[in-house]
């Protein structure tokens, strides 16, 4: 009789698990299609014809693919100048952040550094407490960075989060490894570059993760410090045309194009520009999965 009724305590068991996952399952699907449906529906609408989106026959897979559209925003030479200035604030960005953020993390993660103590409350403060916005507006004219590339870049050099992530990456290393450095000779600069560094790849990995998504999605820092067009990344031009001007687009492709610009719909443009500025982000984003993931444990509690 107690064999019968474990028995039916495990099956119940077993068929709470299965329904539990199945509810997983199903919670899953529905996140999945809800997230995946957008973009899918922009895709769709750029490589649809012009007709066919201004009648609203696009609602998922695209209807009558026309790539006339992408011709005409691909001619016009303003976005491949705002994604060369993108590729280069992210890059060299992303370079300088890192540089800085070890060199700043490095100290601080040494208990010997007399001012440790200070400047890791220091750099804390700093994250919850800032001048604002106005004076860093006027520190960075003042210094004459206003239309500048290195508005773009020196403003947000170092990050107060990334340190602590890497200072406490410095801090997992062993001190016996520093000691025997330092027995052999070595500097606290070959130390850092010979050593820590490359022990702390995979945190670099997810840091140059970080600072390149923000750098490559900044669209505020140019709104502020940048008003010449030619010095614009890609996300302020997305701006202008989402929100202000799609038809400079039509009135660039000049006179031989007018008539077939004119029958594009402004919103299919719109989704042009849109799926032209993801082609970067959807390229590297497989390659760097396992980054992300390693990035969701940063900071995570040790069992």
């Amino acid at each position: 009789m107690e064999q019968k009724s474990t028995w039916v305590e495990f099956k119940n068991e077993c068929l709470t698990d299965k329904l539990f996952d199945i509810g997983i399952w199903i919670l899953i699907i529905v996140a999945v299609c809800i997230t995946l449906y957008p973009f899918i529906y922009v895709v769709s609408i750029s490589l649809s014809s012009g007709e066919s989106v201004n009648r609203g026959l696009v609602t998922f897979l695209p209807v009558d693919i026309n790539l006339e559209t992408y011709k005409m925003v691909m001619g016009y030479k303003d976005l491949w100048v705002s994604y060369g200035n993108t590729l280069y604030y992210t890059i060299t960005g992303t370079v300088l952040n890192l540089i800085f953020t070890c060199l700043a993390a490095y100290p601080l993660s040494r208990k010997q550094f007399f001012l440790r103590r200070k400047l890791n409350f220091l750099l804390a403060f700093t994250m919850y407490f800032s001048g604002g916005l106005i004076p860093m507006y006027l520190v960075v004219t003042g210094l004459g960075l206003y239309n500048s590339r290195l508005s773009m870049i020196l403003p947000v050099l170092v990050s107060a989060y990334n340190v602590m992530i890497c200072r406490s990456a410095f801090e997992g290393i062993s001190e016996e490894l520093f000691e025997s450095a330092y027995l052999e000779g070595a500097n606290d600069l070959q130390i850092l570059t010979k050593i820590a560094v490359p022990l702390i790849k995979p945190t670099l990995a997810v840091l140059t993760l970080y600072y390149a998504v923000a750098r490559y999605n900044d669209f505020f820092s140019a709104l502020l410090y940048i008003g010449k067009q030619n010095l614009q990344p890609l996300q302020l031009f997305l701006r202008r045309i989402l929100l202000m001007a799609s038809s400079e687009i039509m009135q660039s492709s000049g006179d031989a194009m007018a008539a077939s610009a004119a029958a594009q719909s402004t919103i299919q443009i719109r989704y042009v520009c849109i799926v032209l500025s993801m082609i970067p982000i959807v390229c590297i984003t497989p390659f760097i999965q396992k980054y992300l993931v390693k990035g969701t444990m940063l900071g995570a509690v040790k069992g």
